[in-house]
């Protein structure tokens, strides 16, 4: 070949573009394209190879050795590199990219050229002085081309590179050299890699797995095992495999974030103050439970604030508590030479549902400080210490004694105080025969009086247009009572009064009731409540003992006394009204500013009374006010107060910045995480639950009635009865007494207006439906007749999309036709915080294990409430993918998640499971649900 011809060719190479490869599993030993001064290679014999260096358009370095002796027979032409240092590798890869002309292209070339080339190594420990000896290499391979040129392609000035990879191995001294013999081709040697694959240091599960080699074998792979981040530790022993090909494959084990250290972006930061981490785990740090509070970063337990204890047995997780108020209302009653004492749970319970009461005995002489604890002699039954229920008879009374009786109520922190407990008094004198009258007391701590037992309670009634002239009367023992045989469409006049042992109370005042088409009427707890007492030793006996119950603005004769006694009234320029927001039914509802006592300004809403109104209007406008003003919650909306004096009438109420829910969902489809969904629900639930406590149903529990602030705080409002339920007529269905709201109502209140706390429930289910669907409409495009009939059928409303199992599952809990088996809101909260405090069990939660088995749920005394598990074999199953398996579980005994927690590898096998994925899968769920069953059950492991 000529020198012009070689000159050609060497300039084509310079014409080469180098495509950049991926190298991140790789560890370059060596690379011609990157060494900038010469190589240094040997050839032999000295004119055989050519070694040519030009540089590139960055200016950087391009070596080039080529051979191109084909005129002349018998080549052997050696081309050996420099020592390379093997580093760790125990096999390492050869990259060689090069070009060679196809023989036929070239004229006049004699027999003997070849299209190939042999590549060799020589492997050493030493790196200098080593002479060149053909005989002392290792033949690796005859290195061919995929592609050859012509002398076409000279004249285009293109080429393509051949790649190829030969691998070298095992290798076991230092180094090595390598060799590339030329036996009678045309080739350029463009460049030379020389590499070795490892597995790169990886962060996987919290653990840190480093560089690691992989076996020659290409078969076998290098179990490594991973330290843990700092602030990490081993759940189970993490390990990876580093495979042939430098890839980590099959990963086992995990480490944790440790107590008070949550994981973000694969490592363990400290818990910000405010929040906290009990538990090693990968869970998010909390918020500190109320009444407790953390300074520092990463606490592992929140402190109690000032008055606020934990008991010994309490998990961080609980919100501080502390001691219960004392009891209320001590009553007694006589009976021969028994004194029997009954009384209400204190207002205050602490936090805590571990209630107990005492009652200490002392026996007093003539002077005040002559008291001693009292002895033996009395007998308490059921007994004087522990008691759960609020009552105890005491017998036995010496004669010519004075005895006082201290009741106290304790929780699980009671005994954490350093100063006395207030009590509840009540003092009794014996004569000589042991008779004995009584005196009632009451504690500094706890003023309020002491009432006598009420006897029965006695109901007069009549119709209104005889004026009394002649009336019916019955007797209860209960604070309610069912009338029947009254005349339909017909109004009645009702009146109360109570008997206890010092007589009759005067009537009460009159309430009136029209009747409907039913023939009774349940007269309501209110008007026992309103019952004025006799002498100033009675108190009015509350239908809930202990909690605040509801009146009926309409059981006063003056609905505005109804409005004096439960709103305040404000002074009108306390009040800047600033932009119109809405409109109601009785005129515009604006937002504003109201200028409070302490000179605060505070954001309010305000609605208004349009002119021209009658007293009607008027009327029915301030009754939503009467209600309001008579609830205290902090996800009921707060009525501020009320204009009556002035025009325009106003009622004033806290501003909710993010208005209805239903709108605000719609607004923000799909911004929310399941777990703020659920806190809205909870808000809405605790809501309803201080109603339902106090007496109160809602009767329109919906989205739309439900107010949102700029905390995602959930209130219920909308509380006026008489108002537009929805601006679409389709919205409610009318009959005798008003317009209904169809989508969001129970069956028993369609059907017969029986409006109660379970309709409330069916009516949140609904709600729950809502929010789940970023307030899509419920039933869809369905007319009300629609609704009605596919409910009567047992339709129910699918679970929207994305929603977890078990929260469909409490909607279908709601919706229960029997109203009696729907969920108390009691527990619908309660549920709600365990899906809070523990999310995870959205997937593993049993409704079963969501009450404490030491609080009894029942009705009544010997009651057992039955509650079935919110998750089904089926929906487990299905949440795992492995629902070809229900009929298998099922057909084996296994139909509940108590005995599937139970069940072993060869349990699952024995059912038919034959698949080794579809086993790991079922038995890896199994472990994480008997992980959470003893989580639930309060073992922490």
């Amino acid at each position: 070949m000529t020198l012009g011809e070689k000159l050609c060719l060497v300039f084509l190479f310079l014409r080469i573009v180098f495509t950049p490869s991926s190298h991140g599993n790789q560890v370059v030993l060596l690379d011609t394209t990157s060494v900038l001064g010469e190589l240094g290679w040997k050839t032999y014999p000295m004119n055989g190879w050519d070694a040519i260096t030009e540089m590139d358009e960055h200016n950087r370095p391009i070596h080039t050795f080529q051979v191109c002796h084909v005129m002349e027979p018998n080549q052997n032409n050696w081309l050996r590199s420099n020592w390379i240092f093997r580093q760790a590798a125990q096999k390492v890869y050869v990259e060689l990219r090069f070009t060679l002309r196809d023989c036929n292209s070239i004229p006049w070339v004699s027999g003997t050229c070849k299209e190939t080339f042999n590549l060799f190594y020589y492997e050493t420990d030493e790196s200098h002085g080593v002479k060149f000896k053909p005989s002392q290499y290792t033949k690796i391979d005859t290195i061919a081309a995929d592609e050859s040129f012509t002398q076409m392609d000279l004249g285009d000035r293109i080429l393509k590179l051949n790649t190829e990879v030969r691998e070298v191995g095992p290798i076991s001294r230092k180094g090595l050299y390598l060799a590339f013999q030329d036996i009678g081709a045309c080739i350029a040697l463009v460049s030379v890699r020389v590499y070795y694959k490892k597995c790169p240091f990886t962060l996987r599960n919290l653990a840190s797995f480093p560089d690691t080699v992989p076996r020659v074998d290409s078969s076998s792979l290098v179990e490594v095992r991973g330290a843990c981040v700092e602030h990490a530790e081993e759940r189970d022993t993490p390990k990876l495999y580093c495979g042939a090909d430098g890839d980590w494959l099959v990963p086992l084990g995990k480490c944790v974030c440790s107590v008070g250290y949550e994981e973000m972006d694969g490592a363990c930061f400290a818990c910000r103050p405010g929040f906290y981490k009990a538990f090693a785990g990968n869970i998010k740090c909390s918020k500190c439970p109320p009444h407790s509070f953390s300074y520092g970063e990463g606490a592992a337990v929140c402190h109690c604030e000032k008055a606020f204890y934990r008991a010994e047995r309490d998990p961080p997780t609980m919100a501080c508590t502390r001691p219960p108020s004392p009891p209320r209302n001590v009553v007694f009653n006589l009976n021969d030479t028994c004194l029997q004492l009954e009384w209400s749970p204190p207002s205050d319970m602490g936090g805590r549902r571990d209630l107990t009461y005492n009652v200490l005995c002392k026996r007093c002489g003539p002077e005040p400080d002559q008291c001693q604890l009292c002895g033996e002699e009395l007998r308490f039954v059921p007994r004087p210490q522990g008691l759960t229920n609020t009552t105890v008879t005491v017998m036995d009374f010496s004669a010519h004694a004075n005895y006082t009786f201290e009741i106290e109520s304790l929780n699980g922190v009671s005994k954490m105080i350093n100063y006395p407990r207030p009590v509840a008094a009540i003092t009794v004198s014996t004569d000589q025969g042991g008779e004995y009258t009584y005196t009632l007391t009451s504690d500094p701590h706890n003023p309020e009086p002491i009432s006598l037992l009420v006897v029965d309670y006695e109901v007069k009634y009549y119709e209104k247009e005889h004026e009394e002239l002649s009336y019916s009367s019955t007797r209860t023992k209960a604070p309610s009572v069912i009338i029947t045989g009254l005349k339909p469409s017909t109004c009645y006049v009702f009146s109360l009064r109570t008997r206890t042992s010092a007589g009759h109370s005067a009537y009460s005042p009159k309430y009136e009731y029209e009747t409907t088409d039913d023939s009774e009427y349940l007269i309501p707890p209110s008007l026992y409540q309103r019952q004025n007492p006799v002498s100033p030793l009675f108190f009015s006996a509350l239908p809930y003992p202990g909690v605040k119950t509801y009146v009926d603005p309409d059981t006063y004769e003056d609905p505005t006394q109804a409005v004096h006694e439960f709103a305040k009234e404000i002074d009108p320029t306390r009040i800047r009204i600033e932009r119109v927001i809405g409109a109601g039914e009785f005129g515009e509802v604006c937002s504003g500013r109201l200028r409070t006592l302490g000179k605060r300004e505070i954001a309010v809403a305000i609605k208004t009374l349009k002119g021209g109104y009658v007293e009607r209007q008027r009327r029915d406008f301030l009754r939503e006010a009467s209600i309001m003003g008579q609830f205290d919650d902090p996800n009921i909306i707060r009525l501020e107060g009320v204009v009556t004096r002035s025009r325009p009438v106003m009622i004033v109420v806290e501003y909710m910045e993010n208005g209805s829910l239903d709108s605000f969902l719609r607004k923000h489809d799909g911004h929310f995480t399941v777990i703020q969904l659920v806190g809205m629900l909870r808000g809405i639930a605790s809501g309803v639950r201080y109603l339902s406590d106090m007496g109160y149903v809602h009767r329109d529990l919906a989205a739309r009635n439900i107010l949102v602030n700029s905390n995602l705080v959930c209130k219920v409002s909308d509380f006026g009865l008489s108002r537009v339920l929805e601006d679409d007529p389709e919205a409610a269905y009318t009959t005798t007494g008003g317009k209904i709201p169809i989508r969001w109502t129970a069956p028993e209140a369609i059907s017969y207006r029986k409006f109660s706390s379970a309709s409330d429930a069916w009516s949140y289910g609904i709600v729950m439906w809502e929010v789940m669907s970023y307030g899509e409409r419920p039933y869809w495009e369905m007319s009300n007749q629609d609704v009605i009939l596919s409910i009567e059928e047992g339709y129910r409303l699918p679970a929207p999309m994305g929603c977890p199992v078990v929260l469909h599952q409490l909607m279908l809990h709601c919706w229960q036709k029997e109203r009696s088996q729907r969920p108390k809101f009691t527990d619908v909260v309660s549920f709600l915080d365990k899906l809070i405090r523990n999310p995870s069990s959205l997937l593993f939660l049993l409704y079963s294990l969501l009450f404490d088995p030491s609080v009894s749920l029942a009705e009544s005394p010997g009651e057992v409430v039955d509650y079935h598990m919110f998750i089904s074999i089926g929906d487990w199953l299905d949440s795992i993918k492995m629902s070809q398996y229900k009929s298998s579980f099922v057909a084996a005994g296994f139909s509940t998640l108590d005995s599937v927690a139970q069940m072993s590898i060869e349990d699952v096998r024995r059912i038919g499971v034959v698949l080794i994925g579809h086993q790991r899968r079922i038995v890896s769920s199994i472990q994480t649900l008997r992980l959470q069953l003893l989580h639930e059950n309060g073992f922490h492991v």
